[in-house]
């Protein structure tokens, strides 16, 4: 998934990997929520910035998990560390907490190796969702698109 809104960059004097989720931003993360706690989640990975790990504590504390925070989900990551996570994650059931610089280049790569696109167009609005599925050869096959809960 990706982090759901957060504040402005530009109006944020901090640090930006500590910039936090907006009021929208929250209620999207409680969104979220609602709808992956009915999913069998056995571990949760975000990005170390808190605009991430905002996003998935609701759902980790419905579910009784551990925030696990990862450097191949950060926004500085390389793709390539990004891909070796989740090839590591495939056929776990993980809920996974990045930036929108790193998901296009995993769509992208999805796709050069032959998964399934499920959507309308290639996208990864904030508080959005791409469900992977791994087939029975355990290579990736399916990503669906669930857009920001509204």
């Amino acid at each position: 998934m990706r982090h759901a809104k957060a504040g402005e960059r530009s109006e944020w004097e901090g640090p930006d990997e500590l910039r936090p989720l907006s009021k929208k931003g929250a209620g999207q993360a409680r969104a979220l929520t609602d709808v992956l706690v009915g999913c069998p989640v056995k571990r949760i990975l975000s990005s170390r910035y808190r605009r991430c790990t905002q996003t998935v504590e609701p759902l980790a504390a419905s579910v009784g998990i551990d925030v696990e925070t990862h450097p191949a989900l950060a926004e500085e990551a390389d793709p390539d560390q990004t891909w070796k996570l989740l090839e590591e994650l495939a056929g776990v059931e993980a809920v996974v907490c990045t930036h929108g610089n790193l998901i296009g280049p995993i769509l992208d790569r999805l796709h050069r190796c032959g998964a399934e696109l499920v959507t309308d167009r290639w996208t990864c609005k904030k508080g959005s969702v791409w469900t992977i599925d791994v087939g029975a050869d355990g290579d990736f096959a399916q990503a669906r698109y669930s857009p920001p809960p509204a």
